[in-house]
């Protein structure tokens, strides 16, 4: 089963060092998974303040700079996992190093049937 693993903390807090040592500490994880052949993809995302946002409304496109909703944690990476269930994504969820200063959030990727040629 395919888990998609948001990765959501404040912007401000990793000090230098402890990103560096955030994404050391990821990477050898994904080299983990990898070989295991759990793991699809994962990155980190630029800033926040980077992000647009788009919206249709009757028609029109709407687009704003920043996140749709002001919130105190941030949208900051993802990791994309393909395990045999939720007990096994929560068990890696728990070993990615923002779950320390943030919030692993862990959903299912619904799956689409092939589309018809």
């Amino acid at each position: 089963m395919k888990y998609m693993l948001l990765i959501y903390a404040r912007e401000d807090c990793w000090t230098e060092d402890e990103r560096k040592e955030c994404m050391i500490e990821s990477m050898a994880i994904c080299k983990e998974l990898e070989a295991e052949g759990k793991w699809i993809a994962s990155s980190p995302l630029h800033s926040v303040e980077t992000a647009t946002s788009v919206r249709v409304r009757e028609g029109r496109r709407q687009i704003t700079d920043g996140p749709f909703a002001e919130t105190t944690e941030q949208l900051g990476g993802y990791y994309l996992i393909d395990v045999e269930n939720l007990d096994e994504a929560i068990a890696i969820a728990a070993r990615i190093p923002p779950a320390k200063k943030g919030t692993v959030e862990i959903r299912p990727v619904f799956p689409l049937p092939e589309l018809a040629q």
